[in-house]
């Protein structure tokens, strides 16, 4: 066998091999991204979700377009992920918007098991957040305030795995207060702003501006540890460690998309090369969002953490998943 005849025949089965793999692993993206939100404009997701999708659009070359889906604790965004059936439409959101679903909703409508992680892409910093009109100034101060008007004041947040810790710490704090659901952030802010809601778990991205006019007063934040930048302690620090929470947010595919693993390693590494630049770090940083990207396998760990959390306060609370 000559040289050349061995050298053809060792690139004939290259090209056999090539298209044994799947199309979308090659090439993925053959067309424009979708990134479905399950919040409004302005949550920290979003603001996230914009900043990556300029720099994917450059390294993808392909458009990749945000659309907001709010409502329903995120199950409109999620049911239209997993009824799209396409690898080019992934939900960029946190995961707390399904974690808690077992305990919140009477039934599920969808099925957990289709919603597969794909990229872990950052920890939003919630904040706890009173009106500037309370004679508030702490957390401290604030749990104080409701104890001595039970039954009179309200609350709100932005997920359901917020709803559970919050409604649990406030229960076994011996403080009540009702819960007010809202479909997007934005009503949600504005009710605090009018003092209509007493207290308010979000994104601080969502509460900034307000806060930086004085408008809302920001108590602590509730993650592990302060948002660099920010001289904000956490409810640890303040005194009340059952109001520790890191939100979760990253890329989720519907497993009936059939997005290929070579696609979803490209996807984690694109993610994490884009983490790692001064501008992004820059303005993640100045929404109090701190990037902590991961693959797959990463994400779906970090999620099964938060999911034992949680199960282990519904556990102290009595709370039994109703599904």
């Amino acid at each position: 066998m000559t040289r050349l005849r061995a050298a053809m025949l060792a690139a004939f089965a290259v090209s056999i091999a090539m298209l044994a793999v799947p199309a979308s692993a090659q090439t993925w993206p053959q067309r424009p991204v979708k990134f479905v939100i399950p919040l409004g404009p302005g949550a920290g997701a979003d603001i996230g979700a914009r900043l990556f999708a300029d720099r994917l659009t450059g390294r993808w070359g392909q458009p990749v377009v945000i659309e907001n889906r709010p409502g329903g604790d995120g199950v409109v965004a999620i049911n239209a992920v997993l009824g799209a059936k396409d690898d080019h439409v992934l939900m960029w959101g946190p995961s707390s918007s399904y974690v808690g679903h077992p305990y919140s909703l009477d039934k599920v409508p969808y099925d957990i098991a289709d919603l597969q992680p794909v990229a872990r892409v950052s920890s939003t910093v919630v904040a706890l957040v009173v009106p500037a009109s309370l004679p508030i100034q702490s957390l401290k101060e604030f749990m104080a305030y409701a104890k001595e008007r039970n039954g009179k004041m309200n609350w709100a947040s932005v997920t359901t795995i917020t709803d559970i810790q919050f409604e649990g710490f406030f229960r076994t704090a011996g403080v009540d207060m009702t819960r007010i659901s809202y479909r997007d952030t934005v009503s949600a802010l504005n009710d605090l702003l009018e003092a209509r809601i007493q207290f308010y778990g979000a994104a601080y991205a969502i509460v900034r501006g307000q806060a930086q006019a004085g408008k809302v007063r920001i108590l602590a934040v509730s993650n592990r540890n302060r948002a660099p930048g920010l001289d904000i302690p956490t409810a640890a620090e303040a005194g009340f460690p059952g109001l520790t929470f890191d939100g979760l947010v990253g890329l989720h595919a519907a497993r009936g998309s059939n997005l290929g693993e070579a696609a979803r390693r490209r996807i984690a590494d694109d993610i994490r090369a884009v983490a790692a630049e001064p501008t992004v770090v820059e303005r993640m940083t100045a929404t109090a969002q701190v990037i902590t990207p991961g693959d797959a396998a990463e994400f779906a760990q970090s999620i099964d953490e938060q999911a034992r959390g949680l199960a282990t306060i519904a556990r102290a609370l009595g709370i039994k998943a109703k599904q």
